[in-house]
């Protein structure tokens, strides 16, 4: 009988430590003899584009949505949680992304259009790491492609711009020039023209998103013929194009007619537009921002993968319906505001049909 009472007090007390190992994360053997593993081992890594983590646009907004995912899931930034590689130049993603497989990341992301040549490649030789890419798509059973409709809350920058105006003179000044950057130009061009048909637009490309004195020199050139509101979809080359329109703005009064307003981009930007006017008033340039979550996108689809349910192969596209691209009020005018939402209104409803191409 002793014996007896011996070993089922072991057994309980095994069972008792096989639940306590469990929840500390570790390997346990269940009486099925399957393994249970705590799902807060996933780990993740993202590989960046020139425009880094802290460019206050793409980058920094996929960043803020993985460290999101890594605080849900208790992980902690390094090799055995998640973390980040600096690409300086369209050239290091491949090297990246390698170093992301080698260092054993369950999923691993790239960063823009410029992602997807390395990604086929890296993706087909390594069939057992899940990968996913942010505004481009890479058709491999590993790969999962996250897609925004940018033409949308673009329009709905194009119609802001319109209504704010006072030389009926705008820009847009982009990164490189490509199908993703395109629906930022097309959107906007299409919101505009439907608002004002007689606006003039001015259109410059910077050949790169992490320029950013190109993007100051573009803007000082765009300004001095007129422009009074820019849309910069140019990652961190438009962080030059807010230099100059503050350091336009500060040698006029806040309420100036000259007043130059630009219109942020992939991150809610208004604190980019704060300055001190001439008259010393604070004042803010940043009219509105073309929001695209992908903080949300990357965090979601993480805790999918965590979850078992990572969807490679699949093409995912979040739009205003979606709640996925939005625009962000900032220092819009309540009459500006209004026809930004009657229009966007009109997108989830499908009155109007916004074009990906200029």
């Amino acid at each position: 009988m002793h014996n007896i009472i011996m070993q089922r007090s072991a057994q309980i007390g095994i069972g008792i430590l096989a639940i306590a190992v469990i929840g500390g994360g570790i390997y346990a053997t269940t009486r099925g003899g399957k393994q249970a593993t705590n799902k807060n081992n996933y780990t993740v890594a993202l590989v960046t584009d020139s425009g880094g983590v802290d460019d206050r646009s793409f980058n920094q907004s996929a960043w803020s949505g993985l460290k999101a995912y890594g605080k849900n899931s208790q992980l902690k930034q390094g090799t055995k949680g998640f973390n980040y590689f600096q690409s300086t130049d369209a050239s290091d993603i491949k090297t990246n992304l390698q170093t992301a497989v080698k260092g054993g990341y369950k999923l691993v992301y790239g960063v823009g259009f410029t992602a997807a040549p390395a990604m086929t490649t890296v993706a087909k030789a390594n069939p057992k790491t899940s990968f996913a890419i942010i505004d481009a798509v890479v058709p491999e059973k590993n790969v999962a492609s996250l897609m925004f409709k940018s033409e949308q809350s673009s329009y709905l920058a194009g119609v802001a711009a319109a209504k704010q105006t006072k030389s009926h003179t705008i820009g847009f000044i982009g990164g490189i020039h490509g199908d993703i950057i395109d629906t930022f130009e097309a959107g906007f061009k299409a919101g505009a023209k439907a608002t004002d048909p007689n606006i003039k637009i001015v259109t410059q490309y910077a050949d790169s998103f992490a320029d950013a004195a190109k993007g100051k020199t573009i803007a000082a050139s765009m300004i001095a013929g007129g422009a009074d509101v820019i849309f910069q979809a140019a990652g961190g080359t438009g962080s030059g194009v807010f230099s100059e329109a503050k350091a336009t703005n500060q040698n006029l009064t806040a309420d100036s007619d000259k007043k130059v307003w630009i219109i942020g981009v992939d991150m809610d930007q208004k604190q980019d537009g704060e300055y001190t006017a001439k008259n010393n008033d604070k004042s803010n340039f940043t009219l509105v921002s073309a929001i695209k979550r992908v903080d949300n996108a990357v965090k979601e689809l993480s805790t999918q993968g965590r979850d078992g349910k990572f969807q490679g192969g699949k093409t995912i596209t979040y739009g205003l319906k979606e709640k996925s691209v939005d625009l962000a009020k900032d220092s819009a005018s309540s009459e500006v505001w209004s026809a930004v939402k009657t229009a966007q209104k009109k997108i989830i409803s499908g009155d109007i049909k916004v074009p990906v191409h200029p």
